[in-house]
């Protein structure tokens, strides 16, 4: 018994042994499976890593390389917008031009050729393209459609006094209109005149310009010293600028080339809309210094609709007359810091008399509006609207009282608008 049983007994362990061994081999190849597909993903997950460094770092060269050559190209929207400038040439007898400037003057920040008397028109206005012959003065300047039917914006002080104002459009063959004067805005120095296409025109599209960002890109367009179309680049280099060209002082500063000639042409953000007017700016007399001002959109599109409905322009009127306040005005009224703006005089029967505002009084906001500086009045209560009645907050005597005021209406004077007959 004792025999088979031992060889029954070595049977069964040898199986047992071959079924172990059996099972440590599928655990062996699983393991090395698991290995090899891990091993897998690992380089695949290396390649994703390798490939997306290498896109990174492509994208950063290109940022790189964008920063190292400037701006970002404006070709598609010099191409797109280009058909919607126009370049605008007048006539007039010499005589009329030599009138004093309808805006205002415009001081130079540092002493130099041109004075305090020198009028906002000579600094932009086109000089190095005019040409007497025969009594006659003929000038250029720039405009921009913004109706399909004809009109057209630019400078007051492109167009004034004029006899004859020829548009000539960017088109294949340099379609050129007469035009006529729908109406003018003084002391915004804009225009708007109109033109009866024979075909519909391109436009331009307005943006904000209140969404521009200090050092963001802009671009000019114009037909500087009779150069048609003229593209410059620059950036915004300050909001806000009161250069003492009227009382709606707000222009964008910008250093793109502004020459005789741009006046009234587009400054445009880097999408292709329009966010300012060029105007003026400071120079030596010898061209673009790289200081150019341009009227802000947001301030011009309100003029532009009550030129288009009504011919005129009709603004709110308050009746005082403000200036600054000093550190020093600040210390003796106890303010905190300068701020706001301190009544110099008040007009009688005007709503300000009425309301009860005094010189000397300190307005410290008007409508809800802070008043940071004694420049933001004016265009607030331009833009608001005649009958309303606003509040006004005010400091006398170290204490502040609030009155309330219905706001009255002042039309701006406008020179008369002839009728011309449409080429």
């Amino acid at each position: 018994m004792v025999g088979p049983y031992r060889v029954r007994q070595t049977r069964g362990q040898a199986n047992r042994s071959m079924n172990t061994r059996r099972s440590w081999r599928r655990f062996q190849l699983m393991v090395e499976r698991c290995v090899s597909v891990a091993y897998a993903w690992g380089v695949i997950g290396i390649g994703v890593c390798a490939l997306w460094d290498v896109t990174q770092t492509a994208e950063a060269l290109a940022r790189s390389a964008r920063l190292a050559t400037g701006a970002p190209s404006f070709a598609d929207v010099a191409e797109r917008v280009m058909p919607a400038v126009v370049n605008i040439a007048t006539t007039a007898r010499k005589a009329k031009r030599d009138q004093p400037a309808p805006t205002r003057p415009l001081p130079m920040p540092t002493p130099g050729p041109l004075d305090e008397q020198t009028p906002v028109e000579e600094l932009l206005h086109p000089s190095a393209g005019e040409r007497v012959s025969s009594g006659q003065q003929e000038s250029l300047g720039s405009g921009f459609i913004i109706s399909r039917d004809g009109y057209i914006v630019t400078n007051h002080h492109v167009i004034a006094n004029a006899e004859r104002i020829t548009v000539r459009l960017a088109n294949t063959h340099s379609d050129e209109y007469d035009a006529i004067v729908v109406g003018v805005d003084v002391p915004t120095d804009l225009a708007l005149i109109k033109i009866e296409p024979r075909a519909s025109l391109s436009t331009v599209r307005l943006g904000r310009s209140s969404a521009l960002r200090v050092g963001e890109w802009v671009m000019a367009i114009g037909n500087p010293f009779g150069l048609a179309h003229t593209v410059t680049v620059g950036v915004v280099s300050a909001k806000g600028r009161v250069i003492g060209a009227g009382p709606y002082d707000d222009f964008i500063q910008t250093d793109a080339s502004i020459n005789p000639g741009n006046s009234g042409g587009p400054l445009l953000s880097s999408r292709g809309q329009v966010v300012g007017i060029n105007t003026t700016i400071f120079t030596n007399g010898e061209g673009s210094i790289g200081i150019g001002f341009a009227t802000p959109i947001d301030l011009a599109t309100p003029v532009i609709q009550q030129l288009k409905a009504t011919g005129r322009v009709s603004r709110g009127w308050l009746g005082v007359t403000t200036q600054p306040v000093t550190r020093e005005h600040a210390r003796a009224l106890a303010l905190d810091r300068p701020g706001g703006a301190l009544v110099r005089d008040v007009a009688a029967e005007s709503p300000a008399a009425d309301a009860g505002v005094q010189p000397g009084d300190v307005i410290l906001s008007f409508n809800g509006t802070t008043l940071r500086h004694s420049h933001e009045l004016p265009p607030l209560v331009a833009q608001t609207h005649v009958g309303s009645h606003v509040s006004v907050l005010l400091l006398r005597d170290g204490a502040r009282r609030r009155v309330y005021v219905t706001i009255g209406e002042t039309v701006e004077q406008l020179e008369p608008v002839r009728k011309r007959e449409q080429q």
